[in-house]
């Protein structure tokens, strides 16, 4: 398909802005479920939102493209069949800069707000320290996202009209879906940014993060491993993305939970210095409605 059919895609060249009065998408999240779902199988994109509030553009120093260097562009998309094949599919709308749904409800740096944040907060986590807590303080490579400190009562906005919206509709869907079929997948869907380091053809394609084994059954990684192999995909494991909150939070292969992060390569699909995609959207697309169809299929013998 030629890259100019994407042309009409209100988000391809600039992200979407809210209504004037700066709030939160609503609703801040879409949720697409199959009018019948095939198999024990949930597809979530927390980080491709891109509908980014005025209110947060003026709080910010940086212009809207280089907060996107935080985004997940376009994962939805890619595996937006997903309901077509009988999978749910859950997507948050708001960007990762503007809340992260993949840390703790609660993971904030003191140092970005004005006033004391109260005893539940979790300030010591590595992601705060890297400036990566459930409200940024820098976008991927490091810069810096806000031009003054923030009041609490602007996270506490974010984590109740963003987080916990996004949770209590994983947590419906892993509930529905264990209760028809005894047990669950959660294919937890990223992207990632070339390196740069001039040694691109040695980076990985995917990365499948299982939290070393902990979050994922080992049957699932592998059949997911192999069939990306088999299409000629360099792919990794648990490096450098063994999974986040979501992955470790929610995958319990004892109670039957299953929850696999996987990560794909900027590089495959888009442009990444312009935010468009490239010819190689459409194959990845296809490269990934086939493989949900074999996770499918084996579902039966892997859970």
């Amino acid at each position: 398909m030629d890259r100019d059919a994407f042309a009409n895609r209100s988000h391809v060249l600039e992200p979407e802005i809210l209504r004037e009065d700066g709030a939160v998408p609503e609703p801040a999240i879409t949720v697409r479920e199959p009018a019948h779902q095939t198999a024990p199988i949930i597809v979530a994109s927390p980080h491709s939102g891109n509908d980014y509030a005025p209110r947060f553009l003026a709080a910010s120093r940086l212009d809207s493209r280089s907060l996107r260097k935080s985004e997940d562009c376009f994962v939805d998309e890619l595996f937006g069949f997903a309901p077509a094949v009988g999978l749910p599919l859950l997507a948050a709308r708001f960007p990762r800069a503007y809340c992260d749904v993949n840390r703790e409800a609660w993971e904030l740096d003191p140092a970005m707000f004005e006033d004391m944040l109260p005893p539940h907060v979790n300030h010591a986590s590595p992601r705060v320290a890297a400036g990566l807590g459930t409200i940024a303080r820098v976008v991927a490579f490091g810069e810096p996202i806000y031009r003054h400190k923030l009041r609490f009562a602007e996270a506490e906005r974010r984590i109740e009209r963003c987080w916990k919206p996004y949770h209590a509709a994983l947590v419906r869907l892993i509930a529905k879906t264990k209760e028809r079929f005894g047990a669950c997948i959660v294919l937890d869907c990223h992207s990632m940014p070339s390196t740069h380091s001039g040694l691109s053809e040695s980076e990985p394609d995917f990365v499948l993060g299982d939290a070393h084994g902990a979050a994922c059954g080992r049957a699932i990684v592998a059949l997911i491993e192999m069939n990306l192999r088999g299409e000629g995909f360099i792919v990794r494991r648990n490096d450098p993305y063994a999974g986040g909150y979501v992955t470790r939070h929610y995958g319990r292969p004892r109670e039957h939970v299953h929850v696999l992060q996987i990560e794909v390569a900027r590089k495959l699909y888009m442009d990444e210095a312009n935010f468009v995609p490239t010819q190689g959207f459409i194959r990845i697309q296809a490269v990934l409605t086939t493989l949900l169809q074999t996770i499918i299929t084996m579902a039966p013998h892997l859970i």
